[in-house]
């Protein structure tokens, strides 16, 4: 009867339960290191800031990271320039990745492409996520009467991972698929997230990025620290044309009962599809609710 109820609570009572919603989704997050880039992982392996840290591990997934989708494979030469490492580290590391069936060499180019091995335990990470099949449903819904996509999502160091997208009708408007990577600063969800964060994880996440983006930092900031009063105020963030010039977007922190984690929702299309004034009257509203749903379908709740 609780479930029920919660699903068919009014996007008015929504609004109001979350007029605090910045504090109580911070109260509900379970902290968790934030993630670093290799240079800063190698930084503080050097200081022996971590003795638990094993660096041949962290260099072995930095060499699965330098993939792309859609780049096709990579040489050693290609992977030393994007990750940084001494191309012999590199020749080790990526033969040890080919034994294990994490990447495959093509020896007619004598390049590498990820392998099988990777694909299986994508599929295992997808497959075990609880909140996945919980909210399928109700996102599918929401979806179908906003004629938009929504997607959930979770953040990799300063990305946002999609986990889930549901599309409604239309074929033409924003795909993103699931595995596809969006930037935290800009997009409603990954500014939703951040506002989601507790204080001092979210402080940790902004200082890495007021070094990766320099002089845009200030005016990406002041984006965010508006989506962390939204939030507050309205339980959902939004993205007018900030992460592409053509897209809107709305966005609402996920924080999963009994230590599940942080993960956001958004919902949002082409500007010429979804006006702000629905965006912000209809469409934030009802994401809002579509996360008490899910929080309240969550085992443990």
């Amino acid at each position: 009867m609780r479930r029920r109820a919660t699903v068919l609570q009014s996007d008015e009572a929504a609004l109001k339960h979350f007029s605090a919603r910045g504090a109580w989704v911070a109260s509900r997050a379970v902290a968790a290191p934030a993630s670093e880039t290799f240079d800063e992982l190698g930084e503080a392996e050097a200081n022996g800031k971590d003795r638990q840290f094993v660096a041949a591990l962290a260099r072995g997934l930095e060499i699965l990271r330098a993939f792309r989708p859609g780049e096709g494979p990579l040489g050693n030469l290609d992977i030393a320039q994007r990750t940084g490492l001494p191309k012999p580290t590199v020749s080790r590391l990526t033969y040890t990745l080919m034994r294990l069936g994490h990447l495959v060499y093509l020896e007619r180019l004598g390049k590498y492409q990820v392998g099988p091995a990777v694909l299986s335990l994508g599929h295992l990470a997808l497959g075990n996520l609880v909140v996945r099949q919980i909210a399928r449903p109700h996102v599918q819904a929401l979806a179908e009467h906003a004629n938009l996509p929504v997607t959930l999502g979770s953040r990799d160091r300063l990305g946002m991972i999609c986990l889930e997208t549901c599309h409604g009708r239309e074929t033409m408007t924003l795909k993103l698929d699931i595995g596809m990577r969006i930037p935290l600063a800009t997009t409603a969800m990954g500014r939703a997230y951040i506002a989601g964060m507790p204080e001092r994880e979210r402080e940790y996440v902004l200082a890495h990025m007021s070094r990766r983006y320099h002089s845009r930092w200030p005016t990406l900031r002041r984006g965010i620290e508006q989506a962390i009063r939204d939030v507050g105020k309205r339980g959902f963030s939004t993205s007018f044309g900030d992460w592409q010039s053509d897209i809107h977007a709305v966005g609402a922190p996920l924080a999963l009962p009994s230590g599940g984690g942080l993960m956001a929702l958004s919902c949002g299309g082409p500007a010429f599809l979804v006006s702000r004034a629905r965006l912000e009257d209809e469409l934030g509203p009802r994401l809002v609710n579509l996360v008490r749903t899910i929080e309240a379908s969550y085992p443990g709740t």
